[in-house]
């Protein structure tokens, strides 16, 4: 009887802990210098996205709706790292692991938000593939510059109402036991769990997220390059099935290094027991990765990219020249 009373005065006492304790690795000799390797990456990834913004706001030939929405890929890529990142070496290599409630769910709502927003665009770009080879002689009357920044405008409404949601349901949780959190950043999944009172509406949540904002996306992009298959199918020319082809090749790749790691881990997690630091190590490669590559991969595949940074450095070779001259 009296197991019972204490059970029920746990279950109505509502306890929100001042601060989570952020694990990190487990029992990992030298885990530090993966850290370290995060930071290199972190420092590669603020060049290459900030280097591409810059090239598409100098260069007049990339103010067009597709580089609209490359240039809003660099800026997610960007903020996403920055949420996650700077955070993580802080917590990691200055050893200052506790983080505040209010914090972490910032810090959470940040860090999926701006993953959330890296998907969505990567939906978008194929959305712009679609249309310029399956439908090229209506492509400047759909894909405009006012519709992309309107489709831009409602993916970061759609995305920031969804993970307030997601965020703000972790309120209703109280936590009475452990609050150390099994990630390296205040992750949705490890803090849930660790609520006494019922987090079935959490799980849900996550489920939801997960297959509306992850899954989801990959499907309808796989389906536009089915039709794009298709589509270069019915071109006679080979010249112009290869040039068609190559406009989608960076992009395929960005979509290869942003799912395919991502899916592989949840797909694994659902089929088996992963250890910790498994987990650790599959989940912030593949956050941390794409928004380093992507920059490269554009640069190095894209034509117009590489002519209008060839461009760029002739004229301003030629501008230096002429002031030493006056």
């Amino acid at each position: 009887m009296s197991s019972v009373l204490s059970n029920s005065s746990v279950n109505s006492t509502f306890v929100r802990p001042s601060t989570f304790f952020i694990n990190g690795f487990s029992n990992i000799p030298h885990g530090k210098y993966y850290y370290v390797f995060l930071s290199l990456v972190y420092a590669v990834t603020v060049f290459g996205n900030s280097f591409i913004m810059c090239i598409i706001c100098l260069a007049r030939r990339l103010h067009t709706a597709k580089y609209i929405a490359v240039f809003h890929l660099a800026f997610s890529d960007l903020c996403g790292s920055s949420a996650l990142i700077p955070k993580l070496i802080d917590m990691f290599l200055f050893d200052y692991q506790y983080i505040s409630y209010e914090a972490c769910l910032a810090n959470m709502f940040f860090v999926f938000h701006f993953i959330n927003l890296q998907s969505l665009t990567l939906l978008v770009l194929a959305f712009d593939r679609l249309i310029a080879i399956c439908f090229p002689l209506k492509y400047h009357a759909i894909i405009t510059k006012s519709a992309m920044f309107l489709i831009i405008a409602a993916i970061w409404i759609f995305s920031v109402t969804i993970f307030a949601i997601l965020v703000g349901l972790l309120t209703r949780l109280s936590f009475c036991g452990s609050t150390v959190v099994n990630s390296y950043f205040c992750d949705h999944g490890p803090i849930y769990r660790l609520a006494c009172n019922d987090n079935s509406l959490n799980n849900i949540m996550a489920n939801i997220c997960f297959g509306l904002l992850m899954c989801l996306p990959l499907i309808f992009i796989i389906i536009s390059y089915v039709c794009i298959a298709v589509a270069l199918l019915k071109i006679t020319h080979g010249g112009d099935r290869t040039k068609a082809m190559k406009t989608c090749t960076s992009h395929l790749m960005l979509v290869a290094i942003f799912y395919l790691p991502g899916l592989s881990i949840n797909i694994s997690a659902l089929t088996a027991s992963l250890n910790t630091n498994t987990r650790i190590i599959n989940n912030s490669l593949s956050q941390t990765m794409s928004p380093m590559l992507n920059p490269i991969i554009y640069t190095l595949k894209t034509d117009e990219v590489m002519q209008s940074i060839k461009y760029l450095y002739k004229r301003n070779k030629v501008k230096v020249t002429m002031e030493r001259n006056f």
